[in-house]
C-alpha cells in the first residue's frame, strides 16, 4: 500500500439519513453523523484491496467540518485520498471531502488503524466478561 490511493462514492440523501431522524438535530437535512459514516465507508473501501488477508481497518479519528446543509433527495459525493501511512504501517491518514450538487458540504481528515479483524473482535467481546 502507498499514499495516493483514492476513493469515491455517491449516495442520494434519504429520509432515514436526516438529522431529525438520527438524533443529531431537529432539522430535515443530511445528518453530520451520516456524512461521517459515508466518509469512513469510502476511506475503508479504498484501501481494503491492499490489505493482507484477515486484516481490516477501523476508524480512530475524524476531524471534519460540515459546512453546508443538504436536503433529502440530493446526491452526495464523497472523495478520500490516502495521504500518510505511519512508519509502522498501522495508521492511515486520509484527506476527505463531501459535496452535494451545489458544492462542498464537508472536509477534513480521517485516520484508520489496520487491525487483525478476528483478534480485534475477540478483544472487544472479551470486555463482556471483564
Amino acid at each position: 500500500m502507498e499514499t495516493g490511493i483514492k476513493g469515491e462514492k455517491k449516495l442520494t440523501v434519504t429520509a432515514d439519513q436526516l438529522a431529525c431522524n438520527v438524533g443529531s438535530g431537529l432539522v430535515s437535512v443530511f445528518a453530520t453523523p451520516m456524512m461521517i459514516a459515508a466518509i469512513e465507508n469510502t476511506a475503508a473501501g479504498s484501501v481494503a484491496p491492499y490489505l493482507e488477508e484477515g486484516k481490516t481497518t477501523v476508524g480512530t479519528l475524524v476531524n471534519v467540518s460540515h459546512v453546508s446543509a443538504t436536503p433529502e433527495g440530493m446526491e452526495v459525493r464523497v472523495e478520500t485520498e490516502l495521504t500518510e501511512i505511519a512508519p509502522n504501517g498501522k495508521i492511515l491518514t486520509f484527506k476527505v471531502a463531501a459535496y452535494d450538487e451545489a458544492g462542498l458540504i464537508g472536509e477534513g481528515t480521517h485516520q484508520r488503524a489496520v487491525v487483525a479483524k478476528e483478534r480485534f473482535e475477540q478483544k472487544a467481546e472479551a470486555k463482556k466478561n471483564a
